[in-house]
């Protein structure tokens, strides 16, 4: 496939209910776990950022302006040339090759639509984005996104340096090793911040409610994270903890499921928190452990057309009472697994409000190996509401202690409210 054509998608293409690039290496999801972004409309956004609250002390501003006229002419690929030639002869630099500039152009292409979800991949970094969805990585452990137009933290992973380092869900990452994030997006963060394990990266850290940003230098390591763990808990509850939606969480799942009901449990809680998301396929076939050949969620594409995902197979929890607990870094497949259980009454919801990102995106491999990840639709939960931007709403809200850990059990008060709901 050349990279001027267009392809069909297929059911075989992947779809990422991602929220960011993983990070643990370095690669990136999803995009701004984060919903929200001005696709068209009225007028422009123009990317500036600021720490929240921020704003009124006059470091930084948004602001919206009219969409210029010229964005109404037709397009003249003359122009493309002139500043190709112009910057071939007259640049400062003669060593910058023509391969840079022809993918440098790909990305332009692909950043001009204000969606930080779709992104073009040089050969590296599509490389990289494919063994960021197998559990092993080199990196800081943290998942990265963007909300509102600024670079967050949306989960560092438990045990990593990241969450050693102190970082937390919702993060504001200010600068990368004292270079700003305005105007930097997301695979740009990701590149800046992965790095060969022993090697260091300072990031700028601004915390909603703190005075003032703080530096906080962290070493990078190789990290291999299992994406489904599980544990019997007192009282013969099951517990199982869902850290991604990758490749392997669906094998990974289904013997964590066989295990937990050899044990005859009582009820079963689901931790979905600061899991950012993965393939779609994974998570409706999650869900149907509770869910018997209903919609698990509903693709909404431009205009009025739109695509059912239904469940598969023998639902062989449904009948087993179930608690998901949630947070605010639950986000993507997460929050289809989550809504489904929620509408059909499968399970009930404990925690915080989850991220709210609810677009897919299609991931094509071209021929030379680069990639395009394209945001294509949106996603509702079968009976209609709307994940992206939105979240899913707990049906008991429970925040987490001051300071809590969630590595320290003792302190964890929505996994406590779990238990005691199913005690």
């Amino acid at each position: 496939m050349s990279i001027n054509d267009i392809v069909p998608q297929s059911k075989d293409t992947p779809r990422f209910p991602y929220v960011t690039w993983i990070v643990i290496f370095g690669i990136a999801v999803g995009g701004s776990f984060y919903g929200g972004y001005l696709m068209g409309g009225k007028g422009v956004s123009l990317p500036v950022q600021a720490p929240l609250g921020q704003e009124k002390e006059g470091i930084v501003k948004n602001f919206e302006r009219p969409a210029p006229s010229y964005l109404n002419k037709d397009v003249d690929f003359n122009l493309f040339w002139d500043v190709w030639k112009r910057v071939k002869s007259e640049y400062i630099s003669k060593d910058t090759s023509d391969t840079q500039l022809f993918y440098g152009s790909l990305r332009g292409i692909v950043s001009a639509l204000d969606d930080p979800y779709s992104e073009f991949f040089d050969p590296d970094l599509a490389k990289q984005f494919d063994e960021s969805l197998s559990g092993s990585f080199e990196g800081i452990g943290a998942e990265i996104g963007m909300k509102n137009k600024q670079l967050i933290i949306v989960a560092p992973l438990a045990g990593t340096p990241a969450e050693k380092a102190g970082l937390k869900a919702g993060d504001h990452i200010l600068a990368v090793d004292k270079k700003s994030t305005v105007d930097m997006s997301i695979d740009m963060a990701v590149s800046n911040i992965r790095g060969k394990g022993g090697t260091k990266v300072t990031l700028t850290i601004y915390r909603i409610g703190d005075k003032e940003a703080h530096d906080v230098t962290i070493t990078r390591q190789k990290i291999v994270v299992p994406s489904v763990v599980w544990e019997l808990k007192p009282e013969s509850i099951g517990y199982i903890k869902i850290s991604h939606f990758n490749q392997d969480t669906q094998d990974r799942f289904a013997d964590a499921v066989r295990e937990v009901l050899s044990k005859n449990p009582k009820g079963l809680v689901i931790d979905l928190r600061n899991n950012p998301g993965g393939y779609l396929d994974t998570a409706v076939r999650i869900a149907s452990y509770w869910v018997e050949g209903k919609t698990i969620v509903i693709e909404k594409y431009d205009g009025e057309r739109s695509e059912e995902y239904r469940a598969r197979g023998r639902a062989s929890l449904k009948n087993l009472k179930t608690v998901v607990v949630v947070n605010e870094g639950s986000a993507s497949a997460s929050e289809i697994v989550a809504g489904a259980l929620q509408d059909y009454g499968k399970a009930t919801l404990v925690g915080k409000k989850t991220f709210g990102k609810g677009s897919v995106q299609t991931l094509q491999k071209l021929e030379d190996g680069s990639a395009l990840k394209l945001t294509i639709a949106t996603w509702l939960t079968p009976k209609g509401r709307s994940i992206n931007q939105e979240g899913i709403t707990p049906d008991i809200t429970v925040e987490p202690a001051k300071g809590e850990v969630l590595a320290d059990k003792e302190k964890d008060v929505q996994l406590e409210k779990a238990l005691e709901l199913l005690k």
